[in-house]
């Protein structure tokens, strides 16, 4: 086996970001991605804009020019797949890893779909778009139940349910109610998500105060069948008629993923795993973390824009060594 430098898990902007810092280094290395190149941003809505401007997701100090301010996902996919070329980034794509050993020589050989690497120091940058968290209902298997949108044409004149109150669920439930849908929410709590985006939340609580999108607070879903869903209200039980769940609640790092290379996750509720915040390293020496699944499960302080840094941050510990 060849030995590389460094191998990278996860071919999304961070783990490109490190590919181009190893670039810039010389170093010999290898990208592993299990899907498409920037799988997670592949996998956002199709009419998605950014929240971030265009000069906030650019990295590699290539510009990133966009139609308007904020970037659509299309632009996006496009833009981080010339940044890829332009550095000639070696990326095996549909190559999934399944292992991570210790070499016989140091170091470690990574396991994948079509064989081993072999490779002196690893970085995770797996980001956590990739695991939706489960509602963990009877029913949640039934094709019905959405954990990804995708768009709303396939719900025009559909009885929907749309579960959360943050962000995603305020959107989906907008925009599939715009193109015609009957929309529901189910919302754990007593009002929408209070750091709802300010061009959003005025307009869903305006749906919801009409009577357009009716909404259940401080309620839970508990049950999925083929044409109803049962919601636990402040009343009590009740059931509806359902033809499709869009189940916004979320994502999370593969946590099964993780401890399946070995690294291990801090006690206490983030679940953060474990590694130094200097160096980015694991308590596994020459395994490190790239990107937002430094955050465990608090998603939402860290993002493309503020995690830049990490890909040198790392070379240059790699290379201190």
């Amino acid at each position: 086996m060849e030995l590389y430098d460094l191998i990278i898990i996860g071919a999304g902007p961070s783990g490109i970001n490190c590919g181009i810092s190893a670039r810039k280094k010389g170093l010999r290395f290898l990208l592993l991605e299990k899907g498409v190149l920037v799988d997670s941003l592949f996998h956002f809505p199709t009419n998605m804009t950014f929240f971030s401007t265009s000069q906030n997701l650019e990295i590699g100090d290539v510009p990133f020019i966009s139609h308007g301010e904020k970037p659509t996902r299309r632009e996006a996919l496009e833009y981080y797949r010339r940044v890829a070329e332009a550095f000639e980034l070696p990326i095996h794509l549909y190559e999934p890893v399944y292992g991570l050993h210790p070499g016989e020589s140091g170091g470690y050989t990574v396991q994948t779909s079509k064989g081993l690497h072999a490779t002196k120091t690893v970085v995770v940058a797996t980001g956590y778009y990739g695991t939706p968290r489960l509602l963990g209902v009877p029913g949640e298997d039934l094709p019905k139940v959405k954990h990804y949108y995708d768009e709303a044409h396939p719900y025009i004149g559909q009885k929907v349910l749309v579960v959360g109150a943050a962000n995603s669920a305020c959107d989906v439930a907008l925009e599939t109610y715009y193109k015609g849908a009957e929309v529901t929410m189910a919302i754990r709590e007593r009002e929408i998500y209070e750091k709802v985006k300010y061009w959003i939340r005025p307009n869903i609580e305006n749906r919801i105060r009409e009577g357009s999108i009716r909404a259940y607070f401080q309620t839970t879903l508990c049950a999925i069948t083929p044409d109803r869903v049962q919601l636990q209200t402040p009343e009590g039980r009740i059931w509806i008629d359902n033809d499709f769940v869009l189940a916004m609640t979320g994502y999370q790092p593969d946590y099964s993923f993780l401890k399946n290379l070995g690294l291990p996750i801090e006690p206490g509720p983030v679940q953060v795993p474990a590694h130094d915040p200097e160096t980015l390293e694991t308590p596994l020496p020459g395994v490190y973390l790239a990107g937002v699944v430094c955050g465990g499960l608090d998603t939402s302080t860290l993002f493309i824009e503020n995690t830049r840094h990490h890909g040198d941050l790392i070379i240059s510990h790699i290379q201190s060594k």
